[in-house]
């Protein structure tokens, strides 16, 4: 696990090379076809020395939620435990871990007049307005979900009004037995920000020289996908698909890209100092492959 651009798909390639595992996504972008640029998926050349279960799962016109990722991801885990071998999570989608790891929440399924309810008052008040209104009625929710965050902010407004209850409470409310394998946690984190956010600031940069505003324009012209999805939202889509629609200039859009980017990392990083159990490597420091793979062959040796 880890911030973003902290090298966590070259870190599972060479444990790939050395342990008999299987590597499993868990990444809330990178399930989506087509999406490859501004994700920094793999190439298709090395997908194919590397298979990833859970890439490419769906296309960006759908909705992929986090009870479709538990279930990806278990089906993915059983089939690696039924061929002799170890599954390799590894993504930065912190939410994706904590609801595989925890348990997902009895939550009140969406409701579509609720729903358009809320999107009314977003289109009349802003998003960031419905934020400050969950931070009234669920403090813990708002602060851990962006200001700009809609899809959540709307989640969580959604099971208040239905369920009575914030949202944080149903879901602390789930399963604490925890899960029925036993988990090795390993997160690649650094206290050195200013080299991860110029880490940050290049990557973006490079996207943007191979192609990430052609494959924007692309998805955006098909005639099912909308900036309200939940792909098109992601880090970095929304801010290029601003640009093309005349709403900044390219420096603008390149500014909010590399500061959303910046404060995706940080709210990572607070995710991953609040896990229990947890291995931290730092690999801006100091190549970090062999005490993780050190790591990785004693807890094999042990299960």
């Amino acid at each position: 696990m880890g911030p973003t651009a902290m090298g966590k798909t070259e870190t599972a390639m060479r444990l790939a090379d050395q342990l008999p595992v299987d590597l499993i996504s868990v990444d809330s972008a990178l399930v989506y076809r087509g999406m490859d640029i501004g994700t920094a998926k793999p190439s298709k050349e090395l997908l194919a020395a590397y298979p990833h279960a859970l890439i490419d799962v769906v296309d960006p016109e759908t909705v992929y939620s986090v009870a479709d990722f538990v279930a990806d991801a278990e089906a993915a885990i059983a089939a690696s435990h039924r061929s002799g071998r170890v599954p390799l999570l590894v993504g930065g989608t912190m939410l994706y871990f904590k609801r595989l790891l925890e348990g997902l929440a009895e939550l009140p399924e969406a409701d579509p007049v609720v729903r358009r309810k809320i999107d009314a008052d977003a289109s009349e008040l802003g998003w960031p307005a419905l934020h400050a209104r969950l931070a009234s009625v669920d403090a813990t929710a708002a602060e851990r979900i962006a200001p700009n965050d809609a899809q959540r902010i709307q989640r969580a407004l959604e099971v208040f009004e239905l369920a009575g209850e914030p949202i944080s409470s149903l879901q602390r409310s789930a399963s604490a037995d925890g899960p029925p394998w036993r988990v090795q946690r390993i997160a690649l984190l650094t206290n050195n920000r200013a080299v991860l956010h110029e880490r940050i600031g290049q990557r973006f940069d490079a996207m943007m020289a191979l192609g990430f505003e052609e494959e924007v324009a692309g998805l955006i012209a098909r005639p099912g996908v909308h900036r309200d999805l939940p792909s098109m939202r992601a880090v970095g889509y929304r801010q290029v698909a601003a640009w093309l629609s005349g709403e900044c200039d390219l420096a603008q859009a390149t500014r909010d890209a590399k500061t959303a980017t910046r404060r995706l990392a940080k709210r990572q990083h607070t995710w991953l100092r609040g896990m229990s159990d947890l291995a931290c490597f730092d690999p801006l420091e100091a190549d970090v492959s062999a005490p993780i793979l050190g790591l990785c062959e004693e807890v094999l040796s042990t299960s």
